[in-house]
């Protein structure tokens, strides 16, 4: 039985965030709390053969003898769980993120199946985003695999460069549909078909799999009157939809658009907007790590218990590790892609920024084993997140600031390696933002071990296995 994931994603254009820049993120979420992640490199290749073998199911294929070096985010255990490089940033300064998970309804999949052994999520990045040039290219690329190999699984993804962002939706074996997100707008969703009218008269803003609309005619697939709602046709509005997936998609319009007044449970909450304010780095952070603070619907608020436990929070435990990925616009390519990584849950650790053009990651973070070891930053980070919610009360304001400094400090440090980058290129520029880059997971670990330590006396004198007594006894 496979284990899906069950993410949540945003997607920012360059004229609606602060800076200029695009950013895609996501949370990575699996089937089960303890799903070991590492962070590598995967070297660039030059007339090497590879072959790509899915442990999901008995998918595999020849890729490309020339490939581009890029990070990626896998599982620890390959043989159980897939690859599952989940996200990185090639060195043309294209970013892809995969997958959110999607599901399309009976009455689509009676007619396009998903296809068994087709191309899974587990081997997705591996084989796209080493080859791809742009954002609409990794759409082009993906698709044409897909229409090869078939999909065995309802997966979206997400494709970025400097100036385009692309959400792709595959929702049946062959079937697909990507648009474009508007320069000036922000777009959330969390596991059902977003995508929502189409024009197939504007191949600038949206892309199609070859033939569908002449199967949904066939197959008399279209519910509306008027128009072509991809929502609508290849979508579903179940139960679990409207417990489980709308309302993370409300919460995260409510922090971005807090003046307009909607139902979480509204299935057709629109998947593109334009933000009251300009978006920052650390609103999409709060967000993926948000659990509907100041509604009823917050388990660790004032709600009566069946509104603290009626949506699925958008941070979890199952929270793997969570990514932003920003090409920013107003510094030389060789230094303008940062993964902003949250290894082990966004809601109380941190998002480190890696300057993508390196060449290696600490060893933290690249050697993580499979037991407990808290000198992996994956081991780590799950642990500090789960002394933090073991005392949410006492411990969350201690957190806030923990975060808040470190996002003074990051935002500082990024500015401070840019500047020490004048004058080098080529290797040597991989050399030092290597080097830089390891230095901040460095200054992280610490600040991190003071509050933890603080945590920790702060757990002792808060035993109930105390009693007031003579000083002297």
């Amino acid at each position: 039985m496979k284990e899906y994931s069950a993410c949540t994603t945003i997607l920012v254009g360059k004229k609606a965030s602060i800076d200029g820049t695009t950013m895609i993120a996501r949370n990575d979420d699996t089937f089960r709390p303890i799903t070991p992640q590492k962070f590598i490199i995967e070297p660039a290749r030059h007339g090497e053969k590879k072959h790509i073998k899915s442990w999901l199911n008995k998918f595999e294929m020849d890729l490309p003898e020339n490939a581009q070096r890029v990070p990626a985010v896998p599982n620890v255990d390959y043989k159980h769980r897939g690859y599952y490089d989940e996200s990185g940033i090639n060195q043309e300064n294209v970013c892809m993120s995969c997958t959110e998970s999607t599901y399309g309804n009976e009455r689509t999949l009676a007619f396009d199946p998903l296809v068994k052994d087709g191309l899974d999520e587990d081997c997705m990045q591996t084989s796209v985003l080493p080859y791809i040039h742009s954002a609409r290219d990794g759409v082009k690329y993906l698709g044409k695999l897909i229409a090869k190999y078939g999909s065995p699984a309802g997966n979206s993804v997400l494709f970025s460069d400097k100036d385009e962002i692309w959400y792709m939706e595959i929702v049946t074996g062959h079937h697909w549909v990507a648009e474009r997100i508007p320069d000036d707008c922000y777009a959330a969703t969390g596991n059902r078909v977003a995508i929502e009218q189409v024009n197939f008269d504007n191949p600038d803003y949206f892309m199609w799999s070859e033939g569908i609309q002449e199967f949904v005619e066939e197959h008399h697939l279209n519910p509306d009157h008027e128009g072509w709602n991809f929502r609508h046709i290849f979508g579903t509005y179940t139960e679990q939809d409207r417990h489980y997936n709308t309302n993370r998609q409300w919460y995260i319009q409510k922090l971005f658009n807090p003046e307009i007044e909607q139902d979480p449970q509204d299935g057709d909450i629109p998947f593109i907007r334009k933000a009251a304010k300009k978006i920052t780095k650390e609103d999409i952070q709060f967000a993926l790590g948000s659990h509907y603070q100041d509604t009823p619907y917050d388990p660790f608020g004032k709600g009566t218990e069946e509104e603290k436990h009626r949506y699925r929070p958008i941070g979890l435990n199952r929270t793997q590790n969570a990514h932003i990925l920003q090409i920013k616009s107003d510094v030389p390519a060789d230094r303008a892609a940062i993964m902003w990584l949250c290894i082990g849950g966004p809601t109380f650790t941190p998002f480190i920024p890696f300057f993508a053009n390196m060449n290696d990651t600490d060893p933290s973070f690249n050697n993580t084993s499979m037991d407990y070891n808290m000198n992996d930053a994956w081991w780590y980070y799950k642990s500090f997140a789960a002394i933090v919610e073991s005392h949410y009360p006492q411990f969350v304001q201690l957190d806030t600031t923990y975060l808040t400094e470190l996002n003074r400090y990051f935002r500082g440090r990024v500015e401070e390696i840019i500047a020490g980058a004048d004058g080098k290129s080529g290797d040597e520029l991989t050399d030092y933002l290597t080097k830089e880059n390891q230095k901040t997971v460095a200054h992280t670990r610490k600040e991190t071990e003071k509050l933890w330590g603080q945590m920790m006396i702060d757990s002792i004198n808060m035993s109930k296995l105390t009693f007031n007594m003579d000083e002297n006894l």
